[in-house]
């Protein structure tokens, strides 16, 4: 009865990782971005500003991060006005404009807008920044990413629960081991 319900359970856990394996190499391929935003133009000039653009593109809903340094000997006015324009490269869509807001970082002035991607393809995006002294505009590019690592979200998340399997059957090999040398003995 043990030989049989050791292949009966070898053959589970075969079936169980055969399955989340199959699973995991079938699901749709996505290259991901995880992590901090990164940025996609830096140094920029655009009328009397010093910009940095940093984006989190995410499918859905991406964040941009505007960062702006004063023009010399000045500060930034506290009616400038950001807007970030994004449109798929194709031009299959308009462009879509979305407003920035002001968010306070020690000292660093921020602005922060999230815009709508619905398809991981190259899209354009465009800054416009408009005050009393001054505006401009800068263009560069960037392609969203699904959320997560794609088809290894499967096989990452699966890893705990698949290492306290390899585990438990370590342990019961381990004890089948020792009541054999056990018996053994005793006999």
């Amino acid at each position: 009865m043990t030989g049989r319900w050791k292949r009966k359970n070898g053959l589970r856990v075969v079936a169980l990782l055969g399955s989340v394996l199959a699973f995991g190499f079938c699901a749709k391929s996505a290259a991901a971005h995880n992590g901090p935003p990164f940025p996609i133009l830096e140094g920029q000039h655009v009328g009397p500003y010093t910009i940095a653009l940093w984006t989190h593109p995410d499918l859905g809903t991406g964040t941009f991060f505007v960062l702006v340094d004063p023009p010399p000997g000045g500060t930034v006015p506290k009616d400038l006005k950001i807007q970030i324009g994004v449109q798929p490269a194709t031009g299959r869509l308009p462009e879509a404009m979305y407003w920035a807001w002001v968010e306070d970082q020690k000292g660093q002035v921020e602005y922060k807008s999230e815009a709508q991607f619905d398809q991981q393809e190259l899209w354009k995006v465009r800054l416009v920044m408009s005050s009393s002294i001054g505006g401009g505009e800068a263009t560069t590019q960037v392609t969203p990413t699904p959320f997560g690592y794609g088809k290894w979200d499967l096989l990452l998340f699966a890893l705990p629960f698949l290492g306290v399997g390899f585990l438990w059957f370590k342990v019961a090999a381990k004890r089948r081991q020792f009541r054999k040398l056990e018996a053994g003995q005793t006999a």
